[in-house]
């Protein structure tokens, strides 16, 4: 290149650079007004702003008269070759992503009618693909939920059906000593009201699970912690199911129980382990032992277990032990009760940040309620 060639290498840049700048606005805006279209058109204008900035900026030398018009008219004739050749790419490309984004919005209908959702065969771009997995894991995530959704459905109609069968028998009980009472055939009025009042104590009970449950699901069960241990939340219970252990015929234990402080809501806990306790000696057969355990564990936990002789749970309904209304084959609940003891052993255990499991063993299940030494108030 000859020295006056060297010193109009700045002008000439100056000027190439101002016509593929003039070029580049113009195409910047064809883009923006197209932004909503297709990727196919906004291909093939990315495409040809990027050949005609190269003739604009030749012809802007040219024009300037830096570079002679044959090097311009040579200049213009490899741009319109770059255009043919980057047209063509674009065209390609854009039906190519086109034909790929339509396969997967049509695979997507059908996302919302069953929650399944495959994806389409052939790979689109790394964006088209990552879309497609994350729409496979919300598809898997949406089945999840309905099921959960379906069970939950089924749990509140066989709900409703046994506590309208539940609260009838007591009801109709009630109902006909009290006809005879008034029609005065009653042989002994005494044996009678006592009767009555023993009707009405399982409704009381009926009537106060569903409260303490629909607080549990309504997120309204406000929780009063204080430091306790465990030997007085065992000793509590225990008080409590003694008369109806020996009207069982069933033994109590509670020789493993470990001194551990724990900071939990006292009449909740007792509420539990009471509903543990009454569970377990409704299903011993007389002559059994149900035994209660508590004992520190790993991670700053403690842990609280009921132990019976019911025989064992099939392992297949291991999983709904603690669903609401769950009865599954032989009904694990003393006489005059909803099916909802479990149910709220596992809503207080979980407002507890704790968590509530059974398992069987040897001639039995043992419960086992794991719950942090601290917790703080709030509502579960």
């Amino acid at each position: 290149m000859t020295e006056t060639g060297d010193q109009n290498l700045p002008l000439i840049a100056l000027y190439a650079l101002s016509g593929a700048m003039v070029a580049g606005v113009i195409g910047a805006a064809v883009l923006h007004a197209v932004r909503h279209r297709s990727a196919a058109v906004s291909l093939i204008v990315v495409a040809a702003a990027s050949a005609t900035t190269v003739l604009a900026a030749a012809l802007a030398v040219g024009q300037a008269t830096l570079l002679s018009w044959q090097n311009v008219t040579g200049v213009t004739m490899i741009a319109a070759s770059a255009v043919v050749v980057s047209f063509t790419l674009a065209i390609q490309t854009g039906r190519w992503m086109t034909a790929r984004s339509q396969a997967l919005t049509q695979a997507a209908r059908t996302f919302g009618e069953d929650g399944s959702f495959e994806p389409p065969d052939q790979a689109g771009t790394a964006e088209l693909s990552a879309l497609s997995l994350e729409l496979t894991h919300m598809s898997a995530s949406l089945n999840k939920s309905r099921t959960r959704e379906r069970a939950l459905e089924t749990s509140r109609r066989e709900l409703v059906a046994w506590i309208s069968h539940d609260l009838r028998t007591p009801l109709a009980g009630i109902r006909a000593m009290a006809e005879a009472l008034e029609d005065g055939v009653a042989v002994d009025p005494g044996r009678y009201f006592a009767q009555i009042r023993t009707e009405a104590e399982r409704l009381n009970t009926m009537v106060g699970d569903l409260f303490e449950l629909s607080r549990i699901h309504a997120g309204t069960l406000l929780l009063t912690p204080t430091r306790i241990s465990t030997n007085d939340l065992v000793g509590e219970a225990l008080a409590g199911v003694e008369a109806l252990a020996r009207q069982r015929g069933v033994r109590l234990v509670g020789d493993r129980v470990t001194s551990v402080p724990v900071e939990v809501d006292g009449s909740g806990m007792t509420r539990v382990l009471y509903n543990l306790l009454s569970n377990a000696l409704q299903r011993t057969p007389a002559d059994g032992t149900v035994a209660i355990a508590a004992e520190a564990a790993e991670g700053d936990t403690v842990v609280l277990s009921v132990t019976d002789g019911c025989g064992g749970i099939r392992e297949q309904d291991l999983p709904r032990v603690f669903d609401t209304g769950w009865r599954g084959t032989g009904v694990r609940m003393p006489p005059g009760s909803a099916g909802l003891g479990l149910a709220i052993v596992r809503g207080i255990v979980e407002a507890h940040s704790g968590l509530a499991s059974v398992r069987n063993v040897a001639n039995g299940c043992c419960f086992e309620v794991t719950l942090p030494r601290a917790v703080s108030s709030r509502r579960p």
